[in-house]
């Protein structure tokens, strides 16, 4: 199994919209028993779902996590949201994981990007 700290850094490159983002910004709780675990296995779920383009994540040192999920259409969130495994995540960090948290979805109208070559 490769080490993911020693992959590249690069975000999700820019597609052609519409798309779909939701942003997931957290505070985590003191006690992240299972999290780590839990992490892990939804991002293995979410990367079966038809339509899912890619994940980008970010972490403060003061604690904000930033999670940014992209989906080709609204179907594709929605499938996500609803999916089993996913909603009793939900649940889990409601009553263990975070301190608080926000969730925005929005449609992306615009995109590009840029590569030192």
């Amino acid at each position: 199994m490769s080490d993911p700290s020693n992959a590249p850094v690069t975000p999700v490159e820019a597609y052609e919209p519409p798309y779909y983002v939701a942003v997931f910004s957290t505070v985590r709780a003191q006690d992240q028993s299972g999290y780590s675990e839990t992490n892990v296995r939804m991002e293995e779920l979410v990367k079966n779902i038809p339509g899912y383009l890619g994940m980008d994540h970010a972490q403060t040192p003061g604690g904000l996590g930033i999670t940014v999920g992209y989906f080709r259409d609204a179907e594709a969130l929605t499938e996500w949201r609803s999916h089993a495994e996913h909603r009793a995540a939900q649940k889990r960090g409601r009553a263990e994981w975070y301190e608080n948290y926000t969730l925005h979805v929005a449609k992306v109208e615009r995109s590009h990007g840029f590569s030192r070559t």
